[in-house]
């Protein structure tokens, strides 16, 4: 059982990076899924979260209107849709799955969620 997150890279401020969510040994499916991030020298923190039917989506402050969480079924995928990227997105980002269909009212504190390896972001010019 694992998760993988890929599509990192560098960018230029105001960019754009999709993040792709991949899943070995099970089934997204099932399960809300959340993007996190860490920068050196800060706490991870939570980025996004989408619940296993897709229905419900969940952005911190400083991503919405500028990320969008999606997911693909027939690819057993999560994506995350990364524009206007501002130097401060600077950071590995995770996704990870908290084993239940609905994030939570907390999803962003991360308490309950595994993650899989992550994929580094690098916004500069």
């Amino acid at each position: 059982v694992q998760l993988q997150a890929s599509g990192g890279g560098l960018v230029q401020p105001g960019g754009s990076l999709r993040l792709s969510c991949a899943a070995s040994g099970f089934t997204l499916d099932y399960y809300a899924i959340g993007w996190f991030r860490q920068a050196p020298g800060k706490e991870r923190e939570g980025v996004s979260c989408i619940s296993s039917s897709g229905d419900s989506t969940y952005y911190t402050d400083s991503m919405k209107g500028r990320f969008t969480i999606s997911r693909d079924r027939a690819k057993n995928t999560v994506y995350l849709q990364m524009n206007n990227l501002k130097p401060e997105d600077t950071a590995v980002y995770y996704c990870g799955t908290n084993w239940a269909s609905s994030c939570g009212r907390r999803w962003y504190l991360a308490a309950d969620f595994s993650w899989g390896q992550g994929t580094q972001v690098t916004v500069s010019s």
